[in-house]
């Protein structure tokens, strides 16, 4: 950190107020600072676009009567710094920030806030530049950000990484510090060092990097600043549920792994069983949950195809710009950080066998078109190339919108649409098929007997009623996660599930989680943060278990992406199984 701090205190890196007007205009994030009367004197651009206030109008204005919701006077008064703070904008639901900046006295000379529009999350993406005079406003901007950056200098030397950083990559600040970009990838081209080559904005690199070699994507942005290259600032994103498809090349299920003797649930398997024996594209529709994996497996372990692939792609954990070069991979050089060789798609790899596409109601519309063709045409093009190559691949989609709810909202193709849904197989809820819960309770309890080294054999019959009377929101998923949770609560010596072994049939008990105090009920002694932070961990867990532990479900009934749950998922030490 003693080596940053020399780099950002060297003339070389001096900069004008209108510098850095220009690079806190390319953030996204709303950047407004006040002076100590309160006045406001810095409002960029996403300021504006956040708060509905020019920044004409704003400047100059106290902020307690321009915004009054900011709280910056607040910060002023106490000098104390507000993180993470939930703020209501209209229709926004705003992450602000707020800190106090004080000068080499320690005197509060102003405050910033840093607002962030949770309800659409995008790619960070910062031109920073290191300032003695702005120090302390750009060290609260970084340091606040939940986003993984890095930054290097015009000789591509690693001068500074954030807390995130830390934490993602698994490298200390004086292992990389003073490094070149490079010295964190084990995989991969580096995006800082692009980006300077290309002297434009790099998007969607694909890395491994750390000791551990998670995958990642990084975007990167060169600094310039009077014409000449100053550096480069990098955006890391974790792939959380990137494809698992290394270990998961052939079918692991069949239709004999199907609990079936409900009517609903018998005539969905008969479906599948003729689809099997087709060719034909199959949707596979139903709640999150109710087995829509399980059925694809089994669709291709009974058809011509079993000795073949079967790959499984989940469309709503991969990020659009990743999405279409990991289904229809890409040619050398057809963008920044590509392979020099190039890299086949999954439609290449699972030639001749059977392509999953799972959550394909998440896929964006520019994706749709593509899909729509390789459907239509039966052949695809890679990124970057311009020669169509055929294509031999059973498609079976799954989905848990009602897509066609989707086309007339215009958020899903008609034609794509039409496309996928020859052979519609609908897969019933488990509160539709409640005459299998007794032979999924032992089938289940079968394998996890294996799995927690048990031997429980039975259900008394109150336990029985207790299951029976319950509405398993979470569908199958759910029944196996409230199963596990008995097994722990069983001693070894135990052999029939007992009304005290099982847990609270709730959707925050089954997380494990308290519920919230009524209204009037004397809370412990703590802050507004703590018990709004205290909230939020609670309602996520409650709606992680209400999805059986689907994480992508839970993130789009919460209404945030899918990265921002896994953020707060380790945050709030929250855990949840997102396996069917």
């Amino acid at each position: 950190m003693t080596k940053v701090r020399r780099l950002m205190t060297t003339n070389d890196w001096s900069i004008s107020s209108r510098q850095m007007q220009d690079i806190l205009n390319s953030t996204h994030d709303a950047v407004v600072a006040v002076n100590e009367q309160g006045i406001i004197i810095l409002f960029n651009t996403a300021a504006e676009q956040l708060l509905g206030i020019a920044a004409h109008e704003a400047y100059g204005e106290y902020a307690q009567h321009k915004i009054p919701g900011s709280r910056l006077h607040c910060v002023l008064e106490t000098g104390l710094p507000e993180l993470n703070q939930r703020q209501e904008t209209g229709n926004a639901c705003i992450l602000t920030s707020r800190m106090p900046v004080r000068d080499v006295t320690n005197r509060v000379v102003g405050a910033v806030a840093v607002f962030r529009d949770m309800t659409e999350i995008r790619y960070l993406a910062e031109e920073i530049t290191c300032i003695k005079e702005m120090k302390k406003l750009l060290e609260a901007i970084i340091n606040t950000s939940q986003d993984v950056i890095s930054v290097v200098d015009d000789q591509g030397k690693i001068i500074l990484v954030n807390p995130a950083y830390t934490r993602l990559i698994g490298m200390r600040q004086e292992e990389v510090l003073g490094k070149p970009p490079t010295v964190d990838i084990r995989q991969g081209e580096s995006a800082h060092l692009s980006a300077m080559q290309s002297m434009e904005a790099v998007w969607g690199i694909p890395l491994k990097v750390g000791p551990a070699g998670r995958d990642v994507i990084a975007s990167a942005a060169p600094l310039i600043v009077d014409g000449r290259l100053r550096g480069s600032v990098a955006v890391v994103h974790e792939i959380a549920e990137g494809r698992d498809l290394s270990n998961q090349r052939q079918a692991r299920y069949t239709f004999e792994d199907i609990v079936a003797q409900a009517p609903a649930m018998k005539a969905a398997v008969e479906i599948a069983r003729k689809a099997a024996g087709t060719p034909a594209t199959v949707l596979l529709t139903g709640e999150s949950g109710t087995g829509k994996e399980l059925f694809a497996h089994a669709i291709h372990s009974a058809s011509q195809r079993k000795s073949r692939q079967f790959i499984r792609i989940n469309c709503a954990a991969i990020p659009e710009t990743l999405l279409e070069s990991e289904l229809f991979g890409y040619e050398p050089g057809s963008f920044s950080g590509a392979l020099k060789n190039g890299k086949k798609g999954l439609f290449e790899e699972a030639d001749g066998g059977t392509l999953f596409l799972d959550e394909i109601g998440e896929i964006m519309p520019s994706i749709q078109v593509k899909l729509l063709r390789v459907l239509q045409e039966r052949e695809f093009i890679r990124v970057g190339g311009v020669r169509a190559q055929p294509l031999d691949v059973r498609i079976i989609a799954a989905t848990n919108k009602n897509l066609e709810e989707a086309v007339e909202k215009g958020d899903f193709r008609k034609d794509l649409y039409y496309r996928i849904n020859v052979f519609p197989i609908s897969i019933p809820a488990l509160r539709h098929r409640s005459g299998d819960l007794p032979l999924l309770i032992r089938h289940l309890l079968t394998r996890m007997n294996r799995e927690y080294g048990r031997s429980v054999q039975s259900v008394a019959a109150e336990a029985a009623a207790i299951l029976a009377g319950y509405g398993w929101p979470g569908n199958v998923r759910e029944l196996e996660n409230v199963l596990g949770r008995t097994l722990i609560n069983m001693r070894f010596n135990d052999y029939t599930i007992m009304a005290q072994h099982l847990p609270p049939l709730k959707s925050s008990a089954c997380c494990g989680e308290e519920s919230l105090p009524a209204a009037g009920e004397h809370l412990p002694c703590r802050t507004l943060e703590q018990v709004v932070e205290e909230a939020e961990r609670r309602a996520i867990a409650a709606e992680l278990a209400e999805q059986g532990g689907n994480r992508a479900e839970a993130a789009r009934k919460l209404g945030i992406s899918l990265r921002t749950l896994y953020y707060k998922l380790e945050k709030y030490g929250i855990t949840g199984s997102s396996a069917v």
